[in-house]
């Protein structure tokens, strides 16, 4: 077998194994969250078409929990590409820096009322699981907030996330979408790891 009959085969593959929208959302969400990595501001429309196309995608599978939490990722994605559109230069955004003390714990204590609405409202859905999904979606909606206003403390959200939904999608034979969350998962780290630099340079140059 040649090598273009090799890769026919694996796109033949991929096709039959794989819808388009899965794709299209994987490749936009991996430019997402480099873009995010970078502190730039496109990552908000390329956020916005990722999660248009998972949106597709999961009212194709009547997901409908997941495909409510992609509205819902639009709208703050929307909201984030203006905040940082009116606030200062840092790569086009407000500046890298840390969330305040009382906000984080009145988020923490969000998630709680949160995934227990959600959890009601997954289970009257009949969704395949509740529970999880709920964790999931609230830890999500937390995560963009906190990245919305460019605080480095979305990234340990978004690690929680990313395991999570690597575990649900290897359980509802959704393979791509586990491969996406692996690699957002590094990502994560990354810029994790980044920012924290960022701010570090900060502080020096104020202290300098």
């Amino acid at each position: 077998m040649d090598l273009l009959s090799a890769l026919h085969q694996l796109i033949t593959s991929i096709r039959e194994t794989f819808s388009p929208w899965e794709l299209a959302g994987f490749l936009t969400g991996i430019v997402c969250v480099w873009q995010v990595v970078c502190r730039t501001i496109w990552n908000f429309p390329w956020g916005i078409l990722s999660c248009a196309c998972f949106l597709i995608l999961f009212l194709q599978q009547r997901l409908f929990g997941e495909a409510i939490l992609q509205v819902i990722f639009i709208a703050l994605n929307i909201h984030g590409w203006n905040q940082w559109l009116r606030k200062g230069s840092d790569q086009g955004g407000p500046q890298v820096s840390n969330a305040p003390k009382k906000e984080c714990i009145v988020l923490a204590l969000l998630v709680f009322p949160f995934t227990a609405g959600l959890w009601a409202i997954l289970t009257w859905l009949n969704g395949s699981a509740p529970l999880v999904d709920a964790w999931v979606t609230s830890l999500s909606l937390i995560a963009q907030w906190l990245l919305n206003r460019k605080f480095i403390q979305s990234w340990p959200v978004w690690i929680l996330v990313d395991v999570l939904t690597i575990g649900l999608g290897i359980y509802r034979g959704m393979y791509l979408l586990s491969a996406l969350y692996v690699i957002y998962l590094s990502m994560c780290f990354v810029g994790w790891y980044s920012w924290n630099k960022t701010i570090i340079a900060a502080k020096s140059q104020t202290h300098g």
